[in-house]
């Protein structure tokens, strides 16, 4: 079978690095990378780090309004298609990337797989849910990570084609959570002590662009006297110079500028908490057994909060400094994201001819 793969941005690299280690064993693979994230921190280094096989296409889209960039993606994304006319486009998460990826499948009547299918946040006003909700609903095979996200499906009509295997990013961790502990040096190179420091994440538009939300962030990261690592996005580091707001996230924030997934995964395992808006990092930081501090008022992946180690802040000061100082998490952690083999059951249902 012929697979023509479609990433663009950090949370694709890492979830596409053991699925197409694992479908290359018995399929034709053709990476296609967008350029959705093109500066060589947030995309390269992935590769590398990752060993994800070079892309044979680098579409080089790089930014723009969401319209603008979504159809110049799909413009050429169509393009690929027709010159390698595969079986089956396989997409992820919720991106641009994505949903221009089963966009131009589905117009050229291909059958798209959507891998993270069914996650809801139910917030429209979020760019990611109209991706995921457009994505899901025109996919042909949806490979979920939860229960949850396959009766979200079910409540939306969809049963067909919808397949519980697991979440990918459990696969990417546990490959890659040794690797990180004997390769990486973030540690010792930034003169941290492990649970001594928190980590924070910024970079949703919902925050980065909101001057009233971003400064309210700001404002709890530097009334906390624990020292916090902050890999920092392009687009926040923007942000916070043009609303004035450079000088003050420096009084107690190390920032740092974005680091490559092994180092990431050294500070979260080694975080006292995470401060964070990502998805991703909600997840790696429940499966790390790390408090996580989700600096929005809905989260796509409930179970962490249900679970007792996720609480939602938003971007209220009063909020996020009372998480910092006493939300601590709860014992217990159960395999909500599966065993770690999503990836072989991707892979296995490819081979099935189930798809």
């Amino acid at each position: 079978m012929k697979i023509v793969s479609v990433v663009g941005a950090r949370p694709q690299f890492i979830k596409c690095a053991p699925v197409s280690r694992t479908i290359r064993k018995h399929h034709e693979e053709i990476l296609v990378h967008t350029g959705q994230h093109y500066d060589p921190e947030m995309s390269e280094v992935f590769f590398e780090e990752l060993d994800i096989p070079k892309p044979d296409y680098n579409l080089g889209i790089g930014s723009g309004t969401q319209g603008e960039q979504t159809g110049k993606m799909i413009l050429e994304i169509e393009k690929v298609l027709l010159k390698e006319k595969p079986d089956i486009v396989l997409v992820y998460g919720d991106t641009n990337s994505t949903l221009a990826g089963a966009l131009a499948a589905t117009k050229l009547h291909i059958k798209v797989a959507h891998v993270e299918a069914g996650l809801r946040s139910f917030d429209r006003a979020m760019p990611e849910e109209i991706n995921r909700v457009i994505t899901d609903h025109i996919s042909n095979i949806l490979f979920c990570p939860t229960d949850t996200a396959v009766m979200n499906l079910k409540n939306e009509g969809i049963t067909e084609g919808v397949y519980n295997v697991g979440d990918v990013m459990v696969d990417a961790l546990k490959y890659n959570q040794k690797i990180a502990e004997e390769k990486s040096t973030i540690l010792q190179d930034l003169n941290l002590n492990p649970k001594e420091f928190l980590l924070a994440t910024v970079h949703r538009a919902s925050n980065t662009d909101n001057i009233k939300n971003l400064s309210s962030i700001v404002e709890a990261f530097s009334d906390v006297e624990t020292t916090i690592v902050f890999p920092m996005h392009p687009r926040t580091r923007k942000y916070l110079k043009e609303y004035n707001l450079w000088e003050k996230i420096l009084k107690n924030t190390k920032v740092i500028p974005p680091v490559g997934y092994l180092d990431m995964l050294k500070l979260e395992s080694n975080a006292r908490k995470i401060l964070t808006d990502s998805g991703g990092v909600q997840k790696e930081a429940y499966m790390l057994g790390v408090p996580c501090i989700t600096l929005r008022d809905n989260t796509e992946w409930v179970e962490t909060v249900e679970e007792g180690w996720n609480i939602l802040t938003g971007a209220d000061y009063e909020k996020i400094k009372h998480a910092i100082e006493n939300f601590e998490g709860t014992k217990r952690r159960n395999e909500v994201f599966g065993d770690g083999n999503a990836s072989g059951k991707i892979s296995q249902k490819m081979n099935s001819g189930k798809t």
